[in-house]
């Protein structure tokens, strides 16, 4: 038999979080806690009273920055989820914008992976910028589907919009991604070229075609119980179709936009975990493919590829770290 919980008292914009922040400090918090304190219990308040409108359905504090968003997708055919950490400040000043950083999780992951993964919330502390982690599917694969979802549009018009109309987001965006989703990172910033004003790769599939990367890609789909062909259809017979989707053959429209691409060897002097170490050297190939082409086109391109290494977060988050001046650069802040 379920258990029923108490119904949980509403926010007139709709919005249930997860628990009710006291409207005073404790007595004997320090001045510093009772500062963040007041800033944390305001922006609860300031994200009630606007996350509801529009295609906002519902929202979760998870933590004092932290707030996860049901967005009503058309794109999509459903709800899905993006995760926000908004700045320390938001609540301070109603009149700012912010500059956003885009974080795409990888595959058979979720839209929590970040924050689950690495420090970010610690790491944007004090920082001037909204960071949106918005969901890209149980693949992690943030394209326009042949049969299914739309999660380029999801991810580059109705996440944007909302975030510009209820959080004050500013049309300065960044984006990076792991795995797939650094696949979905130059993706996204070469078929639309002037969306972000950055963009990051951190063992991503950046050649969709590359030998044994069309298998990869199939298999990541497969996993999810999903037919291969629904993504981008045979890669032979509907070639114009992966080319349409590939980062390497619309490279082009990277000009003029900061990049960081990573990739580790894999197998030889790796991690010592042999699926991790063998992913990430299947991916070695597909990322020297994309890089050489930005020579060949004259895009700069900043490359980390280092021996060993494996498909994992172990690696990632420092490749964040180091790419993060770029990022910053891009977004107006100071590192």
């Amino acid at each position: 038999m379920p258990h029923h919980r108490p119904a949980t008292p509403q926010h007139p914009s709709g919005i249930a979080p997860r628990a009710t922040l006291p409207q005073h400090p404790p007595a004997g918090m320090s001045r510093r806690a009772a500062t963040r304190f007041a800033a944390a219990t305001g922006l609860a308040v300031l994200f009630g009273a606007t996350a509801g409108v529009g295609r906002a359905r519902a929202a979760t504090q998870v933590s004092a920055r932290t707030f996860d968003v049901s967005v009503s997708s058309p794109a999509l055919g459903r709800s899905a989820p993006v995760r926000l950490i908004l700045p320390s400040d938001f609540a301070a000043q109603p009149g700012r914008t912010y500059p956003v950083l885009y974080l795409l999780h990888g595959a058979h992951d979720d839209y929590t992976s970040w924050t689950r993964e690495t420090d970010i919330e610690a790491f944007t502390e004090g920082r001037d910028l909204i960071v949106a982690m918005p969901d890209a599917g149980p693949t992690g694969i943030p394209s326009v589907w042949r049969e299914g979802p739309d999660y380029e549009t999801f991810q580059l018009l109705e996440v944007p919009a909302l975030l510009a109309r209820d959080y004050r987001a500013s049309s300065v965006r960044a984006v990076a991604g792991v795995s797939t989703g650094g696949y979905g990172a130059m993706a996204h910033a070469a078929r639309h070229p002037g969306a972000f004003t950055a963009a990051a790769s951190y063992s991503g599939i950046l050649d969709t075609t590359a030998p044994g990367v069309p298998s990869l890609v199939d298999a990541i789909v497969a996993r999810e119980s999903l037919a291969p062909r629904t993504l981008w259809g045979n890669p032979l017979l509907d070639g114009l179709t992966w080319r349409a989707f590939n980062p390497r053959a619309q490279a082009g429209g990277l000009r003029g936009t900061p990049l960081y691409v990573s990739n580790g060897s894999g197998v030889a002097g790796g991690s010592g975990d042999w699926l991790p170490e063998a992913l990430e050297s299947l991916l070695w190939p597909s990322a020297h493919s994309f890089t050489g082409v930005l020579a060949l086109l004259g895009i700069p391109v900043t490359a980390h590829f280092y021996p060993g290494g494996g498909h994992s977060w172990a690696y990632w988050k420092g490749e964040f770290t180091t790419s993060w001046p770029m990022l910053a650069a891009a977004l107006g802040l100071p590192e």
